[in-house]
Protein backbone atom coordinates (compact mmCIF):
# COMPACT_ATOMS: atom_id res chain seq x y z
CA UNK A 1 0.00 0.00 0.00
CA UNK A 2 1.22 3.49 -0.98
CA UNK A 3 2.07 5.51 1.87
CA UNK A 4 -0.29 8.46 2.39
CA UNK A 5 2.48 11.38 3.10
CA UNK A 6 4.13 10.48 -0.97
CA UNK A 7 0.24 11.06 -2.17
CA UNK A 8 0.63 14.63 -0.20
CA UNK A 9 -2.71 14.29 2.23
CA UNK A 10 -1.69 13.04 5.42
CA UNK A 11 1.56 11.97 7.87
CA UNK A 12 0.01 9.02 10.10
CA UNK A 13 1.71 7.78 12.96
CA UNK A 14 1.96 5.13 15.32
CA UNK A 15 3.62 5.54 18.70
CA UNK A 16 4.18 2.73 21.12
CA UNK A 17 4.70 3.81 24.66
CA UNK A 18 7.11 1.85 26.93
CA UNK A 19 6.37 -0.45 29.69
CA UNK A 20 7.48 -3.88 30.07
CA UNK A 21 5.36 -7.01 30.13
CA UNK A 22 2.52 -4.52 29.54
CA UNK A 23 3.31 -4.75 25.95
CA UNK A 24 0.47 -6.93 25.82
CA UNK A 25 -1.73 -3.97 26.30
CA UNK A 26 -0.94 -2.31 23.02
CA UNK A 27 -0.43 -5.59 21.50
CA UNK A 28 -4.40 -6.20 22.37
CA UNK A 29 -5.01 -2.48 20.92
CA UNK A 30 -3.34 -3.09 17.93
CA UNK A 31 -5.12 -6.87 17.08
CA UNK A 32 -8.48 -5.37 17.47
CA UNK A 33 -7.40 -2.30 15.03
CA UNK A 34 -6.08 -4.60 12.66
CA UNK A 35 -8.72 -6.83 12.61
CA UNK A 36 -10.77 -4.10 11.39
CA UNK A 37 -8.67 -2.65 8.90
CA UNK A 38 -9.04 -6.49 7.49
CA UNK A 39 -12.54 -6.53 7.51
CA UNK A 40 -12.34 -3.52 5.26
CA UNK A 41 -9.40 -4.28 3.13
CA UNK A 42 -8.61 -8.29 3.30
CA UNK A 43 -6.98 -10.55 5.33
CA UNK A 44 -3.34 -9.32 4.37
CA UNK A 45 -4.01 -6.38 5.64
CA UNK A 46 -1.16 -4.81 8.18
CA UNK A 47 -0.71 -2.01 10.74
CA UNK A 48 2.45 -1.45 9.07
CA UNK A 49 0.38 -0.55 5.62
CA UNK A 50 -1.56 1.82 7.39
CA UNK A 51 1.08 4.01 8.90
CA UNK A 52 3.66 6.02 7.84
CA UNK A 53 5.77 6.46 10.62
CA UNK A 54 5.60 4.12 13.97
CA UNK A 55 7.86 4.78 16.72
CA UNK A 56 8.13 2.86 20.09
CA UNK A 57 10.42 2.63 23.16
CA UNK A 58 11.55 0.05 24.99
CA UNK A 59 8.35 -2.91 24.91
CA UNK A 60 6.99 -0.25 22.69
CA UNK A 61 10.31 -0.51 20.35
CA UNK A 62 9.99 -3.94 20.46
CA UNK A 63 6.02 -3.79 19.16
CA UNK A 64 7.64 -1.72 16.48
CA UNK A 65 9.87 -3.99 14.79
CA UNK A 66 7.48 -6.44 15.23
CA UNK A 67 5.13 -5.39 12.56
CA UNK A 68 7.97 -3.26 11.21
CA UNK A 69 10.27 -6.36 10.22
CA UNK A 70 10.27 -7.79 6.61
CA UNK A 71 9.66 -11.62 6.13
CA UNK A 72 11.12 -13.41 3.41
CA UNK A 73 7.84 -12.18 1.28
CA UNK A 74 8.95 -8.56 2.19
CA UNK A 75 5.88 -8.47 4.50
CA UNK A 76 5.74 -7.57 8.16
CA UNK A 77 7.39 -9.92 10.05
CA UNK A 78 4.79 -10.49 12.67
CA UNK A 79 0.98 -9.96 12.31
CA UNK A 80 -0.62 -7.87 14.90
CA UNK A 81 -2.69 -10.60 16.26
CA UNK A 82 0.71 -12.41 16.99
CA UNK A 83 2.08 -10.09 19.69
CA UNK A 84 -0.04 -10.52 22.76
CA UNK A 85 1.09 -14.44 22.12
CA UNK A 86 4.64 -12.94 21.71
CA UNK A 87 4.52 -11.89 25.15
CA UNK A 88 2.86 -14.73 26.81
CA UNK A 89 5.34 -17.19 25.23
CA UNK A 90 8.60 -15.39 26.28
CA UNK A 91 7.77 -13.09 28.82
CA UNK A 92 8.43 -15.92 31.43
CA UNK A 93 12.28 -16.56 30.10
CA UNK A 94 12.59 -13.01 29.66
CA UNK A 95 11.56 -12.13 33.40
CA UNK A 96 12.10 -15.26 34.97
CA UNK A 97 10.55 -15.14 38.98
CA UNK A 98 13.16 -16.71 41.35
CA UNK A 99 12.06 -18.58 43.27
CA UNK A 100 12.30 -18.67 47.15
CA UNK A 101 14.02 -22.22 48.81
CA UNK A 102 11.64 -24.34 50.15
CA UNK A 103 11.54 -23.01 54.17
CA UNK A 104 13.17 -19.76 53.40
CA UNK A 105 10.98 -16.92 55.36
CA UNK A 106 9.90 -13.78 53.17
CA UNK A 107 12.02 -11.49 55.07
CA UNK A 108 15.54 -14.02 54.14
CA UNK A 109 13.90 -13.63 50.93
CA UNK A 110 13.38 -10.10 50.43
CA UNK A 111 16.82 -9.23 51.36
CA UNK A 112 18.58 -12.30 48.94
CA UNK A 113 17.08 -10.08 46.40
CA UNK A 114 17.80 -6.48 47.26
CA UNK A 115 21.76 -8.01 47.59
CA UNK A 116 21.05 -9.57 43.98
CA UNK A 117 19.98 -6.52 42.29
CA UNK A 118 22.52 -3.69 44.64
CA UNK A 119 25.39 -5.98 42.32
CA UNK A 120 23.73 -6.57 39.20
CA UNK A 121 20.74 -6.01 37.19
CA UNK A 122 17.97 -8.13 37.82
CA UNK A 123 17.64 -10.09 34.89
CA UNK A 124 20.86 -11.43 32.33
CA UNK A 125 19.32 -10.42 28.93
CA UNK A 126 20.33 -13.70 27.58
CA UNK A 127 17.43 -15.15 26.72
CA UNK A 128 16.18 -12.22 25.14
CA UNK A 129 19.25 -11.64 23.43
CA UNK A 130 19.07 -14.99 21.88
CA UNK A 131 15.39 -15.06 20.98
CA UNK A 132 15.80 -11.50 19.18
CA UNK A 133 18.81 -12.41 17.74
CA UNK A 134 17.60 -15.98 15.92
CA UNK A 135 14.40 -14.20 14.87
CA UNK A 136 15.46 -10.47 13.33
CA UNK A 137 18.88 -12.22 12.33
CA UNK A 138 20.61 -9.53 10.36
CA UNK A 139 17.81 -7.34 9.56
CA UNK A 140 18.62 -4.04 9.79
CA UNK A 141 17.16 -0.46 10.13
CA UNK A 142 17.30 0.65 6.73
CA UNK A 143 15.11 -2.40 5.66
CA UNK A 144 11.55 -1.96 7.45
CA UNK A 145 8.19 -2.01 5.88
CA UNK A 146 7.58 2.00 7.41
CA UNK A 147 9.35 4.25 8.46
CA UNK A 148 10.52 3.53 12.52
CA UNK A 149 11.46 5.75 15.49
CA UNK A 150 13.25 4.21 17.90
CA UNK A 151 14.82 5.83 20.99
CA UNK A 152 17.90 4.26 23.18
CA UNK A 153 20.23 6.38 25.20
CA UNK A 154 23.59 6.53 25.30
CA UNK A 155 25.29 6.39 29.09
CA UNK A 156 29.00 7.27 27.60
CA UNK A 157 27.64 10.25 25.56
CA UNK A 158 25.00 11.32 28.25
CA UNK A 159 22.67 11.40 25.37
CA UNK A 160 19.35 9.97 24.07
CA UNK A 161 20.21 7.77 20.22
CA UNK A 162 17.36 8.11 18.55
CA UNK A 163 16.82 5.39 15.60
CA UNK A 164 15.33 6.02 12.49
CA UNK A 165 14.84 4.52 8.95
CA UNK A 166 15.62 7.80 7.36
CA UNK A 167 18.96 8.13 8.98
CA UNK A 168 19.70 4.15 8.47
CA UNK A 169 18.87 4.68 4.60
CA UNK A 170 20.95 7.47 4.19
CA UNK A 171 23.87 6.70 6.53
CA UNK A 172 25.70 3.20 7.14
CA UNK A 173 26.52 3.90 10.87
CA UNK A 174 23.11 5.21 11.25
CA UNK A 175 21.74 1.52 10.08
CA UNK A 176 22.41 -1.21 12.98
CA UNK A 177 20.86 -4.74 13.12
CA UNK A 178 17.46 -4.47 14.33
CA UNK A 179 18.91 -7.12 16.55
CA UNK A 180 20.82 -4.45 18.54
CA UNK A 181 18.25 -1.67 18.12
CA UNK A 182 15.61 -4.11 20.17
CA UNK A 183 18.15 -5.20 22.74
CA UNK A 184 18.96 -1.35 23.16
CA UNK A 185 15.86 0.47 23.85
CA UNK A 186 14.94 -2.28 26.07
CA UNK A 187 17.77 -2.29 28.03
CA UNK A 188 15.70 -0.80 31.03
CA UNK A 189 18.26 0.33 34.23
CA UNK A 190 18.42 -2.30 37.25
CA UNK A 191 16.40 -4.94 34.88
CA UNK A 192 18.47 -5.91 32.19
CA UNK A 193 21.93 -4.70 31.24
CA UNK A 194 23.38 -1.87 29.17
CA UNK A 195 24.19 -2.98 25.54
CA UNK A 196 27.26 -2.53 23.35
CA UNK A 197 27.53 -2.70 19.67
CA UNK A 198 29.84 -1.32 16.79
CA UNK A 199 28.29 -0.27 13.32
CA UNK A 200 30.68 -0.12 10.39
CA UNK A 201 30.82 2.01 6.85
CA UNK A 202 32.03 0.21 3.44
CA UNK A 203 34.99 2.92 3.76
CA UNK A 204 36.44 1.17 7.43
CA UNK A 205 34.48 3.72 9.67
CA UNK A 206 32.98 2.35 12.88
CA UNK A 207 30.52 3.93 15.39
CA UNK A 208 30.21 2.32 18.81
CA UNK A 209 27.03 2.31 20.78
CA UNK A 210 26.90 2.10 24.68
CA UNK A 211 23.06 1.84 25.08
CA UNK A 212 20.11 1.65 27.64
CA UNK A 213 16.60 1.57 27.69
CA UNK A 214 15.22 4.50 25.55
CA UNK A 215 12.62 5.50 28.55
CA UNK A 216 15.31 6.87 29.89
CA UNK A 217 14.84 9.88 27.63
CA UNK A 218 11.73 9.17 25.72
CA UNK A 219 9.27 6.84 27.01
CA UNK A 220 6.46 8.19 25.03
CA UNK A 221 8.51 8.71 21.75
CA UNK A 222 5.42 10.38 19.63
CA UNK A 223 7.20 13.49 20.43
CA UNK A 224 10.20 12.08 19.12
CA UNK A 225 8.28 10.94 15.58
CA UNK A 226 6.91 14.48 15.13
CA UNK A 227 10.21 16.07 15.26
CA UNK A 228 11.81 13.73 13.05
CA UNK A 229 8.90 14.21 10.44
CA UNK A 230 9.57 18.11 10.81
CA UNK A 231 13.51 17.33 10.72
CA UNK A 232 12.97 15.55 7.44
CA UNK A 233 10.21 18.24 5.97
CA UNK A 234 12.39 21.42 6.85
CA UNK A 235 16.16 20.54 7.04
CA UNK A 236 16.49 17.06 5.32
CA UNK A 237 14.09 18.37 2.18
CA UNK A 238 12.50 14.48 2.31
CA UNK A 239 10.88 14.15 -0.81
CA UNK A 240 8.30 11.92 0.74
CA UNK A 241 6.95 14.85 2.50
CA UNK A 242 6.20 16.94 -0.69
CA UNK A 243 3.16 19.53 -0.10
CA UNK A 244 3.02 18.91 3.79
CA UNK A 245 4.72 21.96 5.73
CA UNK A 246 6.98 21.51 9.04
CA UNK A 247 4.73 21.28 12.30
CA UNK A 248 1.14 21.16 10.12
CA UNK A 249 -0.86 18.60 12.57
CA UNK A 250 -3.60 19.40 10.69
CA UNK A 251 -1.98 16.96 8.20
CA UNK A 252 -0.71 14.44 10.92
CA UNK A 253 -2.89 11.80 12.31
CA UNK A 254 -1.40 10.06 15.61
CA UNK A 255 -2.34 7.56 17.01
CA UNK A 256 -0.57 7.41 20.97
CA UNK A 257 -0.86 4.07 23.07
CA UNK A 258 0.36 3.42 26.29
CA UNK A 259 0.68 0.61 28.07
CA UNK A 260 -1.12 1.07 31.18
CA UNK A 261 -0.44 1.61 34.77
CA UNK A 262 -0.88 -0.23 38.13
CA UNK A 263 -3.28 -0.23 40.37
CA UNK A 264 -0.73 0.93 43.22
CA UNK A 265 0.54 3.49 41.00
CA UNK A 266 0.14 6.38 44.08
CA UNK A 267 2.36 4.40 46.09
CA UNK A 268 4.84 6.57 47.58
CA UNK A 269 4.61 9.83 49.48
CA UNK A 270 6.44 12.59 50.47
CA UNK A 271 6.81 11.65 54.32
CA UNK A 272 8.11 8.08 53.00
CA UNK A 273 10.48 9.73 50.73
CA UNK A 274 11.63 12.13 52.81
CA UNK A 275 13.54 9.44 54.67
CA UNK A 276 15.00 7.53 51.57
CA UNK A 277 18.76 7.21 51.77
CA UNK A 278 20.22 6.04 48.36
CA UNK A 279 19.66 2.40 48.25
CA UNK A 280 15.64 3.47 49.01
CA UNK A 281 15.59 5.92 46.02
CA UNK A 282 16.99 2.81 43.72
CA UNK A 283 15.40 0.14 44.84
CA UNK A 284 11.95 -0.28 46.55
CA UNK A 285 13.18 -2.91 49.34
CA UNK A 286 9.33 -3.87 49.82
CA UNK A 287 7.88 -4.31 46.97
CA UNK A 288 10.94 -4.76 44.55
CA UNK A 289 10.30 -1.82 42.91
CA UNK A 290 12.89 0.70 41.21
CA UNK A 291 11.35 4.09 42.32
CA UNK A 292 13.72 6.26 40.51
CA UNK A 293 13.77 4.82 37.23
CA UNK A 294 9.34 5.03 37.42
CA UNK A 295 9.80 8.42 38.47
CA UNK A 296 11.57 9.15 35.15
CA UNK A 297 9.63 7.27 32.82
CA UNK A 298 6.40 8.18 34.10
CA UNK A 299 7.54 11.95 34.17
CA UNK A 300 8.99 12.08 30.80
CA UNK A 301 6.14 10.28 29.31
CA UNK A 302 3.56 13.03 30.89
CA UNK A 303 5.63 15.53 29.52
CA UNK A 304 5.37 14.59 26.23
CA UNK A 305 1.39 13.78 26.45
CA UNK A 306 1.15 17.44 27.58
CA UNK A 307 3.61 19.46 24.78
CA UNK A 308 1.96 16.88 22.22
CA UNK A 309 -1.89 17.82 23.52
CA UNK A 310 -0.80 21.47 23.78
CA UNK A 311 0.28 21.63 20.48
CA UNK A 312 -2.41 20.15 18.57
CA UNK A 313 -4.72 22.07 20.38
CA UNK A 314 -3.10 25.39 19.63
CA UNK A 315 -2.93 24.88 16.24
CA UNK A 316 -5.70 23.52 15.62
CA UNK A 317 -7.73 26.87 16.86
Amino acid sequence: MEANFAKGKMITVLSIDGGGIRGIIPGTVLKFLEQKLQDLDGTQARIADYFDVIAGTSTGGLVTTMITAPDKDNRPLFAAKDIVKFYLDHAPYIFPQKKSCYGMSNLISKVTNFFGQATGPRYDGNYLRTMLNEKLGDLTLKQTLAYAVIPAFDIKLLQPVIFTTNDAKSNELKNPRLADVCISTSAAPTFLPAHYFETKDSNGGTRAFNLVDGGVAANNPTLAAITHITKEISVMGNSDYINIKPMDTRRMLVVSLGTGAPKNDEKFSAVQASKWGLFSWVLDFENGGTPIVDFFGHASADMVDYHVSTFFQSLHR
